[in-house]
């Protein structure tokens, strides 16, 4: 009788793990996917505008939206193109497809882009999306909601502004890299690594975007001669429209009051009594921010130190070996930088744009003040216009290099 209960048990078990044993049943190759690696959004121009094919609508049986329509430019990977190791010689064949489409929406423009392409679009390698300077002022929620509900969507993905059209981006024939979108994703990510910008990507993005006492920025791009690449800049948000930049020097200025702890700016210190400069680089930061509430208002407190180096000087008249000129370039590097911050920050305020966080911060810190004085992030940004605040910076110089006179 048990052996029989025992042989009934592996029956069972064998019954219940059988359609496991089958292998995958809904595999795809992946040569059968249009996999799109970068994507560029602009605003269409007229003469695009008379170009689209009716795919989501029918003329005016089926009303269009009201919205401008957006032009989108997709990077496609050309199967048994994409180099998988060092380039051989002979390797000319272009290993992307440039596919220009325009839409309503962001979505509609997918619709669009589909009909153009044979296999099914797969959104799952998309590294970069760069959008333009005009869509970016006009608003990003257009196609943010169609990016946040895919999910083949990675939050790992770059998100940057471009000063140029963003389909030029999509063009660009890199010396350093076959595939033009693995250059701009790589950049985007090495920028955080070397200390030129914050982590920057499209989850991070979203997630300040939706925060209370925060508005978002992302990388603001420029192409120069030959389809070199620079970081022209930081875009910074009010909701979901860019109302400003910075030039590239004050993205130091901002990582600086964020607390990101590794340098990667310098900048030129005029030396007092001299008449000469140094260049001045930072190498490390430490970042302390209170807040508290002064006569009824808001008001931050930010103590900055930094560790710095001289990597260059300007003549040969400045001793780096006295101590008391050493000083003197501290004291004057400090009085910069603070000029430089509370610049940033008046300039932000005017155009309601917390990019720094100061408000997740009273949040935080001071509950009582904010359930009761704030509450929403609209009111937050009235708020940040009026803030008052008081800025310390102390610079320390450890390295003037082996050359001291």
């Amino acid at each position: 009788m048990r052996l029989n209960q025992h042989k009934s048990k592996i029956i069972i078990l064998f019954i219940i793990f059988l359609p496991l044993l089958s292998g995958c049943w809904d595999s795809r190759e992946i040569e059968q996917r249009a996999n799109v690696l970068a994507i560029g959004v602009d605003k269409a121009s007229e003469e695009e505008k008379e170009n689209e094919d009716e795919i989501s609508h029918l003329g005016k049986k089926f009303p269009a939206p009201d919205e401008d329509m957006i032009k989108v430019t997709a990077q496609i990977a050309i199967p048994g193109r994409i180099p998988l190791g060092p380039q051989m010689p002979g390797g000319s064949e272009k290993p992307v497809l440039v596919i220009e489409v325009v839409g309503h929406t962001f979505q509609d423009a997918m619709l669009n882009l589909q009909q153009e392409v044979s296999d099914e679009i797969f959104l799952g390698h998309l590294r970069i999306i760069v959008v333009s300077e005009e869509i970016a002022r006009q608003g990003t929620a257009r196609f943010n909601d169609f990016l946040r509900r895919n999910p083949e969507i990675r939050r790992t993905a770059s998100l940057v502004v471009s000063k140029e059209s963003a389909a030029k981006y999509m063009n660009i024939t890199p010396e350093l890299e076959r595939i033009p979108s693995l250059y701009l994703a790589n950049m985007v990510d090495n920028l955080s690594a070397i200390g030129k910008f914050p982590p920057s990507f499209i989850g991070l993005f979203w997630t300040i975007y939706s925060s209370k006492g925060q508005e978002p920025y992302l990388p603001y791009l420029a192409l120069k001669e030959k389809s070199t690449i620079q970081l022209n800049g930081l875009a910074y948000f009010h909701g979901d429209k860019m109302v400003g930049k910075t030039n590239p020097l004050e993205i130091g200025t901002f990582m600086s009051v964020i607390g990101i702890g590794r340098g990667g700016y310098g900048a030129f210190a005029v030396v007092p009594g001299e008449d000469e400069s140094v260049l001045v680089r930072a190498v490390s930061r430490k970042t302390r921010t209170k807040v508290s509430i002064k006569n009824g208002r808001p008001h931050v407190s930010i103590k900055i130190q930094y560790e710095s180096e001289i990597d260059e000087k300007e003549s040969a008249k400045i001793q780096l070996s006295d101590s008391s000129v050493l000083k003197k370039i501290e004291k004057e590097a400090s009085k910069d930088t603070k000029k430089s911050i509370e610049k940033l920050i008046k300039r932000t305020q005017k155009s309601n744009s917390d990019i720094f966080g100061f408000g997740e911060h009273f949040r935080a810190k001071v509950p009582k003040y904010w359930n009761k004085n704030v509450k929403t992030k609209e009111k937050w940004s009235e708020i940040y216009k009026n803030i008052t605040f008081d800025i310390n910076v102390d610079t320390h110089i450890h390295r003037v290099g082996m050359k001291s006179k």
